[in-house]
């Protein structure tokens, strides 16, 4: 069975709707892990026991009586601290927003809630998510959670070291340039940068103290353990936001292929602007090797 904790969002959400497994169990497990995890890691920065209890348990009673509201029902998560969640500390990494609570959530905190998520916690950051690692004079350093003298990436690496440190059931992020997928590539776990524009940024903490945006570049995305997961939480953030409602829908078309020979690969590692080490290399060349061998053109 393994430990709940690393399960993937989508086996948790099962086990949850089944009466396997209880959201409260899940999160008070998340809890004891932070307690004993987080302090060398320093990846989860706020955490908001009492209110999570209530929401895990308005869940359970929820499950008890078969009633599932969302596809995430249950699932205990944190959020990257560039999002504004309703009564919970908000920084985006700046000292002037050390105490900022925000009476609202940020779109896509909102769109998880609605499904049935239990946010209990917030995950570290550059300070205005403006770097590659995560430190900010707040928290501090978040550290690799597969080695601690080196960095989870940025600017959502308190995100991606809690899913790999197992401390959450999925997290969401925000991305321009990489703040999404090179965190994921760092700490070993699955993030997506969706197309701008499908997945409401509302809320985003922006350089006015206590200021929510809609930013023109920035993106909100999910990081999870699998790249179900991603499918699961796509679903659920993508779509308009509540001022837009009655402009647009999302309809995403299908899949264009269905088999991976009608995709085609492509592997450049040889760019004189961006040098990739030997060992990356030679990674890369393997699984390029692995698609070839499985039938995708490389």
């Amino acid at each position: 069975m393994g430990d709940p904790a690393l399960w993937s969002a989508t086996r948790q959400a099962a086990a949850i709707r089944a009466g396997e497994l209880g959201s409260e169990e899940l999160l008070d497990h998340y809890l004891d892990r932070i307690d004993r995890l987080n302090p060398e890691v320093n990846a989860v920065v706020t955490v908001d026991p009492d209110g999570a209890r209530r929401a895990a348990r308005a869940a359970d009673e929820a499950t008890a009586q078969g009633r599932h509201p969302g596809p995430l029902h249950g699932l205990p998560i944190t959020v990257k601290d560039a999002l504004a969640t309703a009564g919970m500390r908000s920084t985006g990494g700046a000292i002037e927003l050390a105490d900022h609570v925000p009476a609202q959530d940020a779109s896509a905190v909102a769109a998880v809630r609605a499904a049935g998520a239990v946010v209990f916690g917030k995950t570290n950051l550059p300070r205005w998510s403006g770097d590659l690692q995560s430190f900010n004079e707040i928290f501090g350093t978040t550290n690799n959670p597969w080695d601690l003298e080196r960095v989870p990436g940025g600017s959502s690496g308190g995100a991606a070291a809690a899913v790999a440190s197992g401390l959450t059931s999925f997290e969401i992020g925000t991305d321009i340039g990489g703040s999404i997928r090179l965190p994921a590539a760092f700490c070993g776990v699955f993030g997506h940068k969706p197309s701008y524009g499908i997945v409401p940024t509302y809320g985003y903490l922006d350089h006015v103290a206590g200021g929510l945006t809609q930013p023109d570049v920035n993106v909100h995305g999910p990081l999870a353990r699998s790249a179900e997961d991603l499918e699961l939480l796509l679903g659920v953030l993508a779509g308009p936001g509540p001022a837009d409602a009655l402009a647009w829908r999302l309809e995403l078309p299908p899949p264009r292929h269905e088999q991976l020979r009608d995709y085609r690969v492509a592997a450049w590692l040889d760019d004189p602007a961006a040098h990739v080490d030997g060992a990356v290399a030679a990674v890369l060349e393997g699984a390029a090797a692995a698609l070839e061998r499985a039938g995708a053109p490389v």
